[in-house]
């Protein structure tokens, strides 16, 4: 994990919602309920050099970016903060997302790997709050990668062992939330996010 410049964080004084998981343990589809119900958060969409999977687009989803063209980026100082997850496989938040939405007066949400989302709350402290997306167990998130239809066998294995190692840094997060039934994970996440709503004003 990189950090190029800590002093962004006086670009968030509305809040900062950090929601980190390992992948398949539905993070996106948590922080996509929460879009669409609460107006006052905005979404930082990211960066990544991964290629886009199904229908995502650029600028929507993430913006795609060549390893090349994230490298040249990372070297002009565009990021807050930005991790080679596999070797050539970057991820990264971008100031000027943040920068946007924070004049708009949002609160700015973030749906992150888990060690951006750690490095993200040691940036903006007080100002951010971060949820772990917990999977119910090992079984059930291979269960869900492989039901994706997006990931080769070698690929879900690669993720699950990714996720064990994942999950050891959950105590580092503000919230933990079990994602078992999916309903219940919804209601806690719309608790803490109003909570940190009503806090902030």
């Amino acid at each position: 994990m990189k950090n190029r410049d800590t002093e962004t964080s006086g670009t968030a004084k509305t809040g900062v919602l950090i929601f980190s998981a390992p992948s398949g343990a539905g993070k996106s589809t948590v922080v996509k309920h929460l879009m669409d119900k609460y107006s006052f958060l905005g979404f930082s969409v990211s960066a990544t050099s991964r290629k886009p999977r199904g229908q995502e687009q650029h600028g929507r989803e993430y913006y795609f970016l060549s390893a090349d063209e994230f490298t040249q980026r990372i070297n002009s100082g565009d990021f807050i903060e930005y991790e080679e997850v596999y070797t050539g496989l970057f991820y990264g938040t971008l100031k000027s997302e943040v920068e946007r939405l924070s004049a708009m007066g949002k609160i700015v949400v973030f749906d992150i790997d888990v060690k951006g989302g750690i490095n993200l709350k040691r940036i903006y402290g007080d100002d951010a709050l971060s949820v772990f997306i917990m999977p119910p167990s090992t079984d059930a998130l291979r269960e869900r990668l492989v039901s994706r239809g997006t990931e080769t066998p070698e690929s879900v294995e690669r993720r699950v062992a990714k996720a064990n190692e994942e999950i050891g840094f959950s105590n580092q997060f503000d919230h933990i939330i079990i994602n078992d039934v999916l309903d219940k994970c919804l209601e806690e996440a719309e608790e803490i996010t109003e909570s940190f709503y009503r806090k902030l004003k």
